[in-house]
């Protein structure tokens, strides 16, 4: 059976990406900050047969990925995605920033996604498919931004950006696939009602671009429609 470990898993397309591979029949790592508190995933892993099961993990904390490391020890991970994030403050600018914010949105954005790789890149390597996926952001892209806010949101999604790059270099060798995607607009908490596309789309369009990654595709940056988007 196919394993799979996704972060923030409990809501919005890191909890539409359980279902999918649910129901595609992997095995399911799925994680969130309090999985006491996430109904709809405990539903989920009660529908699964087994394959969903839940563990909590709160990626601001080393100490939290390091028990969840501990937990699942050299469980081989075909594919890891790291969803987990924030927004951050909305209205970031110059002139507005407020620096608590910026600096909480950069511990889950950034070191949150380092530390799992961190904890578990043996895990990938290990498994089948060795596919280490990262849920960026088109408003990462530097080469395509014209706008003049969001100064928090979109620096935390550059920077995990590079960082993703940087490990894609240094795991190469063992033939892990890093690729990092936007998700789209997305209707979701995060995105709001207004937003282009379904986390049923968005997910089921990653799911079928990360099935056809291969080692050529190390590195890169998609949308999840399969698109590449400038850096």
């Amino acid at each position: 059976m196919e394993t799979i470990l996704i972060t923030g898993a409990s809501r919005g397309v890191g909890l539409e990406l359980t279902r999918q591979y649910a129901a595609g029949g992997w095995r399911v790592f799925a994680c969130c900050r309090d999985p006491d508190t996430a109904e709809a995933l405990h539903d989920l892993a009660r529908q699964s047969n087994g394959a969903v099961s839940l563990h909590a993990l709160d990626v601001d904390q080393a100490a939290s990925v390091a028990a969840l490391k501990v937990e699942l020890g050299a469980q081989p991970l075909d594919v890891l995605i790291n969803n987990a994030g924030i927004m951050g403050q909305r209205n970031a600018r110059r002139g507005n920033v407020d620096y608590d914010a910026w600096q909480a949105c950069l511990d889950t954005n950034v070191l949150g996604p380092t530390r799992v790789v961190e904890a578990f890149a043996d895990n990938v390597a290990a498994g089948a498919q060795k596919k280490l996926i990262t849920i960026s952001s088109r408003m990462g892209s530097i080469g395509q931004t014209l706008a003049g806010d969001s100064i928090v949101y979109r620096s935390s999604k550059a920077a995990v950006n590079m960082v993703m790059k940087i490990i894609a270099n240094d795991l190469a060798d063992q033939g892990v696939i890093v690729v990092v995607f936007h998700p789209g607009w997305v209707r979701t908490d995060m995105g709001g009602p207004g937003a282009d596309i379904s986390v049923e789309e968005s997910a089921g369009g990653i799911r079928q671009v990360i099935a056809g990654l291969s080692t050529a595709d190390n590195g890169g940056f998609r949308n999840y429609d399969g698109g590449i988007i400038e850096w």
